[in-house]
């Protein structure tokens, strides 16, 4: 059994953790973490075990305790799916990453593909598909082949379709890319990690078989920190002349980026704009807007809309 699965593998603890979610939900995350702390003294090397004590902690305001309960979880599980190192960072301890671990990133969006439309739509007034397709539309052209960097599950493709002669998606997360399936509206769907490192990104335009004219990434750079990575990609898929449009968080004038307690990060517009020069893409356009709530509060977000130099 390995230290990251859900169940330790011990009845009497799972019994107890299962409690112990069951006090958090009811509002006691104190009770929840001491019950919590009684399932790990059964199995110690339990690293989703040791991530819910964290969270608990974190909950009942016993910051540094929960920092401990991140740490052993991070020990328990190095390729970090649950997303220990994030958390340690908006807590104080350590510097932020300068990206999520991939492990983390898809099996989230992997465990997410199933409620993810109902939930960003309907209860989040996400919105950035439709403002995206209207920044393309305001172009006036018709692309022969358009790639949707991190599909999801394909909200943007119908929006862009009818612009488009061929339109291909990719993600990191195998889940997401079926819901992007059942649209029926991709050419061609694949996975692909926007976290490769520079030297790497020609294989996306390997992967994607043709030059694009269009590229896109709806609300996906938040899920990464240093951009300079995806620019990299970008730039090698592009065709000459082709048009990008994305978005990001806007982090106001904070900097280049920072660590958002949510978890995603969030961007400022000079920062984009140095790495929009460095790569060759010109501004066509830039609109600042809602791009969803969190917690009840909108969060805002800046779009893009680039072509690269002929």
């Amino acid at each position: 059994m390995q230290p990251h699965q859900l169940s330790s593998g011990d009845v009497i603890a799972d019994r107890r953790a299962d409690y112990a979610r069951m006090l958090e939900e009811g509002g006691e995350p104190e009770a929840a973490a001491e019950l919590m702390e009684q399932a790990l003294e059964l199995v110690p090397g339990w690293a989703a075990g040791w991530y819910r004590l964290a969270t608990y902690r974190e909950k009942a305001g016993k910051g540094e305790a929960a920092i401990e309960a991140y740490r052993n979880t991070l020990a328990l599980d190095p390729d970090d799916i649950f997303g220990a190192a994030l958390k340690l960072a908006v807590l104080g301890d350590g510097e932020t990453p300068d990206r999520p671990p991939s492990r983390y990133v898809e099996r989230l969006f992997d465990d997410y593909a199933d409620r993810f439309e109902s939930a960003l739509v309907e209860k989040l007034d996400y919105t950035v598909p439709q403002k995206l397709a209207a920044l393309v539309a305001s172009t006036g052209r018709h692309y022969e082949c358009a790639v949707d960097l991190g599909c999801g599950t394909g909200l943007l493709g119908p929006e862009i379709h009818g612009r488009v002669s061929r339109l291909e998606g990719f993600d990191l997360s195998q889940n997401m890319l079926a819901k992007a399936a059942e649209k029926g509206v991709y050419d061609h769907l694949a996975q692909a990690d926007l976290s490769l490192s520079p030297d790497l990104s020609s294989l996306f335009a390997v992967a994607a078989r043709h030059r694009a004219d269009l590229v896109t990434a709806a609300d996906v750079l938040m899920y990464l920190g240093n951009l300079e990575s995806v620019f990299a990609i970008i730039e090698d898929l592009a065709a000459s002349g082709a048009d990008i449009a994305f978005s990001v968080e806007d982090a106001g004038d904070s900097g280049v980026f920072h660590l958002a307690p949510s978890l995603r990060y969030a961007h400022s517009e000079a920062y984009v704009r140095l790495l929009l020069a460095r790569h060759g893409l010109d501004i066509l356009k830039i609109v600042k807007t809602v791009i969803r709530k969190d917690g009840g509060k909108p969060v805002a977000g800046i779009l893009f809309l680039t072509r690269k130099a002929a």
